[in-house]
């Protein structure tokens, strides 16, 4: 437990920094709301990020606001496995796209990434990149019905994506149909601008095609799965399975 606790407070302490530089100039209770802590405890973060030199300024006259230098480098930035995980899978993604436009540092930003993680993490990561599959741009009729999918919705998608564990989905088909089915999230395709996830359907026995943004809501369940091979996927794209 001291460990976690240990572990929350180094997270909290960079997300300090880095709010206090962009932001400027926040109240110690705005603070504390945002980071579901007391009002006390951001003082005594903020008082343990000035003595690690940090040049955190006080205005005891404007309610207890703080404010960092604007000069002030954060200089190295400690990501989660989690939030590193996605960013080299966006990387991958860029490059896949073949972009000639702004790319030249990703090869040098995913060396550097790619690095700071042990040997079975690396591995762990390039089964993830595997799974990722980047198509054609999607047709202009199909991006004229794209809808702003709902955020906690695809944040457990993703997370089921990760852990490999299957998830009850209310689905939305193209014609306005609504499904309750189980799905395995075996493989992401991007057919820019819109996401898919190839996902065996228990509901039908078989893989099949489901667009993120179409997807109502998801329920995590405890049940694993193992990666179908991507011929298995293959020859459900080259079927009927079409993307719409």
């Amino acid at each position: 437990m001291a460990r976690a606790n240990s572990f929350d407070r180094l997270r909290r302490l960079e997300l300090l920094a880095a709010h206090l530089k962009q932001q400027g100039f926040c109240t110690i209770k705005d603070l504390a709301e945002m980071h579901r802590v007391s009002e006390r405890t951001i003082s005594r973060d903020l008082q343990l990020m000035r003595d690690q030199g940090l040049p955190i300024d006080a205005d005891r006259g404007r309610g207890g606001g703080v404010r960092l230098d604007r000069n002030w480098g954060i200089g190295r930035l400690n990501l989660s496995y989690g939030e590193a995980v996605d960013l080299l899978i966006s990387i991958a993604v860029a490059e896949q796209m073949k972009s000639p436009h702004f790319l030249a540092n990703l090869s040098s930003i995913r060396r550097q990434l790619i690095a700071s993680f042990s040997a079975e993490k690396r591995a762990r990561i390039d089964r993830l990149k595997s799974r990722i599959l980047v198509g054609t741009t999607a047709s202009t009729f199909v991006q004229g019905t794209v809808a702003s999918g709902d955020e906690r919705t695809i944040q457990k998608l993703h997370q089921s994506f990760l852990d490999q564990h299957s998830i009850i989905v209310r689905y939305k088909d193209e014609s306005g149909k609504t499904t309750t089915r189980e799905i395995e999230a075996h493989y992401l395709l991007l057919n820019y601008p819109v996401w898919y996830v190839l996902a065996f359907d228990h509901h039908r026995g078989d893989v099949r095609t489901f667009r993120c943004d179409r997807l109502q809501s998801i329920e995590m369940t405890d049940n694993r799965f193992q990666v179908l091979p991507r011929t298995r996927i293959d020859r459900s794209l080259d079927g009927n399975n079409s993307l719409k």
